[in-house]
């Protein structure tokens, strides 16, 4: 996973003068589950065919240039600190771009992705 290279992606596009709001999310591993178990790792599972209808949803909306998404390697245990997922939003205004990163990150939480939670006494939890 590349969040340069994303940036640098974005920047190629003909329409980059059109850009005055560049936004990035990076989600994380982290330590404790939601309910404070401590975790060891994760694996997530991935739907590739929602993950693409909703980037040419969120694309298509008014003053958004870009949407791209970059997520772990599907199935991988990955440890804490590591990355899971970037999100990068280009668009022409900052109410916009915070809009369509929100959505996007919460339409890929509850329709794209899936996650098992390994905790440190080993049992998982999806």
């Amino acid at each position: 996973m590349n969040l340069n290279a994303l940036m640098e992606k974005i920047k190629t596009n003909p329409d980059y003068p059109k850009v005055g709001m560049i936004l990035c999310h990076n989600g994380v591993v982290r330590e404790t589950s939601r309910d404070g178990r401590q975790v060891s790792g994760i694996e997530i599972k991935i739907n590739l065919a929602a993950l693409e209808k909703i980037i040419a949803e969120q694309k298509s909306r008014p003053g958004i240039m870009d949407v791209l998404v970059e997520l772990a390697d599907e199935g991988r245990t990955l440890a804490v600190g590591e990355d899971v997922m970037y999100i990068v939003v280009a668009g022409d205004i900052r109410d916009r771009v915070i809009s369509c990163l929100t959505d996007t990150l919460n339409a890929i939480k509850s329709s794209v992705t899936s996650k098992t939670e390994f905790f440190l006494k080993g049992e998982p939890h999806e």
